[in-house]
């Protein structure tokens, strides 16, 4: 198999799968690795104590025959034999040799002296060596007594220790093996409980793909990152499913509008076709009511090309207003210009210090829809009060005035796209229903906020909120 085919054969390889497997791979080298170290610790241990034992008692022989001043005559070899006896263990030999490797004496606990080769030696070392089947562990040491020179040896048999060694290895492989099998399981569960979430999530997609958008994940209340993501998903549906009905919405909404100016055009030139070219009095009647709709036609495309730039503009870092009191009252005096029936009042408190993060034509754009709705519906009481402030950070600009208001119900709909109180006298004062729409995105664009209060009869307060930076922030 190719390092291709390999690569492509473990991409279709389940994610839960992969999970089990790495998570298993990586706990059995784990604890393969504590193992090992944790044997071969102990191992040493055990013959480190077997070499201290082996040193300790090599002292005490030494000591014995050096206070005995020992030459290993015949008459002085059966204390020495019997004190050998004496602290001899089973399996172990004690033997006494000369320079040549003679034997002077030896005594023995079940393990035969031919095992272990006499070596005369000129300093202490320990050895281990195997005879046949059998581990032996050599403790050599020099010995002189006035003009008795030799050797010291003791040979203890390791079998012992090294079944008791294989027994700890086969006890760590088993449960290892065992820990392995235990970590395989535990990680299959923990991949499975892992991706149980997005299997969800991947069951629900499956779901809104068949059903629709109103489908969502069950959340569970644990507060971790797997909740948190399901969370996060159904909001992200949510506001999917939202921007959907809009679109819907702004969609119908717009073909209403376009469909009614094209119909009258529509009309105006199928009977100016059948007959009306040749009555003057229809024929002007018909070229005007069809400029007419084309103007509007032409405003409503206007409208929803400014409302296109600003939901996929981005914020201009850099464009400031410095003194809003000076210029918010140029803006009124061009909007008395265009209405001059009507009074504007204004008053600026705390503003001529303060600069506003936004572009001085969309301040513009904003209070200018603002102050055109309220005179649209402000006939019957021609005054139009803007009032400006700074609390807590931000600048407020209030746009109030005694018209005849809106009602409780459409309150909540005056800033939606194409939405208006009423249509057929909406229709007779102009506009298609955008304009708060796009005052309202050109605010939250430079993270302002945009209220409305108002009741019936009585009259509208629009209130704009725009952060306020002080001049080092500049």
């Amino acid at each position: 198999m190719t390092f291709t085919s390999k690569r492509r054969f473990l991409s279709r390889i389940p994610i839960k799968w992969k999970l089990t497997i790495w998570s298993a791979v990586m706990l059995f080298v784990l604890f393969a690795a504590y193992n090992t170290v944790q044997y071969l610790y102990i191992e040493k241990w055990m013959i480190d104590q077997e070499k201290t034992d082996a040193e300790q008692k090599m002292r005490d022989i030494l000591n014995y025959l050096l206070e005995r001043e020992s030459v290993f005559e015949a008459n002085e070899l059966t204390p020495i034999r019997n004190y050998l006896n004496k602290i001899n263990h089973k399996h172990q030999l004690i033997r006494v040799i000369d320079g040549n490797g003679n034997r002077m004496l030896a005594v023995s606990d079940n393990l035969p002296e031919h095992w272990a080769e006499a070596v005369p030696v000129s300093s202490s070392e320990i050895v281990r060596e195997v005879y046949g089947d059998h581990s032996l562990l050599i403790m050599r040491s020099p010995i002189e007594i006035h003009d008795f020179t030799g050797t010291v040896e003791i040979v203890k048999n390791l079998d012992d220790f090294d079944r008791l060694s294989s027994a700890i290895l086969r006890v760590v492989t088993t449960f290892g093996l065992g820990a392995v099998v235990v970590c395989g399981l535990g990680g299959g569960l923990l991949a499975w409980q892992l991706l149980k979430p997005l299997q969800s999530m991947a069951e629900t997609i499956r779901r809104i793909k068949h059903k629709g958008l109103h489908e969502r994940m069950k959340v569970n209340n644990n507060e971790d990152e797997l909740s948190t993501l399901m969370k996060l998903f159904n909001e992200m549906m949510d506001q999917v499913e939202r921007s959907f009905q809009q679109q819907t919405q702004f969609v119908e909404d717009a073909s209403h509008e376009l469909r009614t100016p094209v119909a009258i055009i529509e009309g105006h030139l199928t009977l100016l076709q059948r007959w009306g070219r040749e009555d003057p009095a229809v024929l002007d009647e018909s070229l005007h009511a069809s400029i007419q709709e084309l103007l509007r036609l032409k405003g409503l495309v206007q409208d929803l090309l400014t409302l296109t730039r600003v939901d996929g503009n981005v914020q201009q870092q850099g464009a400031e207003i410095s003194s809003p009191d000076q210029t918010i009252p140029q803006i009124i005096k061009n909007v008395a210009i265009i209405y001059p029936s009507f009074c504007f009042e204004t008053e600026m408190n705390g503003l001529s210090e303060v600069v506003i993060r936004i572009p001085a034509e969309h301040l513009e754009q904003i209070l200018l829809i603002i102050l055109d709705n309220a005179v649209k519906y402000s006939a019957g009481n021609p005054l139009i009060r803007l009032t400006g402030s700074v609390d807590k950070g931000h600048a407020s600009f209030q746009i109030s005035d005694r018209g005849i208001g809106i009602s409780k119900k459409d309150l909540p709909h005056v800033m939606d796209r194409f939405y208006r109180v009423d249509k057929a006298r909406s229709r007779q004062q102009g506009g298609h229903g955008l304009g708060l729409a796009i005052a309202k995105r050109l605010v939250d664009q430079y993270n302002g906020t945009l209220a409305i209060e108002s009741r019936e009869l009585e009259g509208t307060m629009v209130t704009v909120s725009l952060p306020v930076y002080s001049i080092t922030d500049i």
